[in-house]
């Protein structure tokens, strides 16, 4: 995994996520992958850029999400371009569901657990504050323990 400074070529944003850190920089991040080790890589190398980091990246799916997960350092906005989505928020135990379809956008407020559920094959575009970022299991009931998902101050 290393951040990329000045990228000219067309980059897919599947497989390669941008940061966006301080001074307004934009960083592709190539050899992103979800391994906890490129994760701590990734906390180590964007740390500096703290609450202000943010990753950009596109996801395709279809189904329910598999995990929870929490931004404590700031919001994150959850585009639809294709397909339908579902962003359901755990507002003090109490699902909060947002429908979205082509177009549309939500903000999942800092610190508060969400999770994606893609209605048939969807495409959707999430701009994810990443600093200490947490993911927990999914079950019936809501967010359960924590996950190792490394943060900054976890990183090598």
């Amino acid at each position: 995994m290393r951040l990329v400074n000045h990228e000219r070529n067309a980059m897919d944003l599947r497989t390669t996520p941008v940061h966006l850190g301080l001074g307004s920089t934009a960083k592709p991040v190539e050899g992103f992958t979800w391994d906890p080790e490129v994760l701590q890589a990734y906390s180590a190398a964007v740390a500096a850029d703290g609450a202000e980091g943010r990753m950009v990246m596109i996801f395709d799916g279809d189904g329910l999400g598999d995990h929870w997960e929490s931004h404590p350092a700031g919001d994150e906005l959850v585009v639809c371009l294709s397909g339908s989505v579902t962003v359901t928020r755990d507002v003090d135990g109490v699902p909060d569901h947002v429908l979205l379809g082509p177009g549309e956008a939500t903000i999942n407020p800092a610190g508060v657990w969400h999770v994606v559920d893609m209605e048939g094959p969807t495409t959707i575009l999430a701009i994810t504050a990443t600093l200490c970022t947490d993911h927990r299991p999914r079950t019936d009931t809501g967010p359960t323990e924590r996950v190792g998902t490394p943060s900054p101050e976890e990183a090598p």
